[in-house]
């Protein structure tokens, strides 16, 4: 007898504010806090996505980013007049696929994301030796010609 498997709940193939949950939350120093009432996803205290409702998220992106993303599939993004002056974009979460949606996450992630943190992220794991670089040969002398 097969046995269901935990996680978030699918709603007919589209994605749910829990799957928005899992993806922001593997990103690393990520926290979860409430903005303006709803889930609110930051790095250090940056807010780089927060949701709006069951069926929309928003995200931050720069200007030109977001107008492509608007020109290149409206079905999945759009902007309110309150958003017009913000760098941000409205992602509907009954259209938008969820490579896409992990990658906008990710990328407003590193937007957001300190130098302390990003540098961390390059460290070396505790009790791994880096490797060593190359020795380069001396210099040789010229010998005047």
């Amino acid at each position: 007898m097969a046995t269901k498997r935990a996680g978030p709940v699918r709603r007919k193939g589209r994605l749910t504010v829990d799957d928005v949950r899992e993806l922001a939350l593997a990103l690393p120093s990520t926290e979860e806090r409430p903005s303006y009432g709803t889930p609110g996803f930051r790095v250090g205290d940056k807010l780089f996505a927060r949701v709006l409702d069951e069926d929309s998220i928003v995200i931050k992106v720069d200007f030109d980013h977001r107008e492509a993303l608007l020109q290149s599939k409206p079905d999945v993004f759009r902007v309110t007049p309150h958003y017009q002056d913000w760098p941000m974009v409205i992602v509907q979460l009954t259209t938008v696929d969820r490579p896409l949606l992990q990658s906008l996450l990710k990328e407003a992630w590193l937007r957001c994301a300190s130098p302390k943190v990003l540098k961390a992220l390059q460290a070396p794991e505790p009790g791994v030796k880096p490797a060593r670089a190359a020795k380069k040969a001396p210099a040789r002398k010229r010998s005047p010609s």
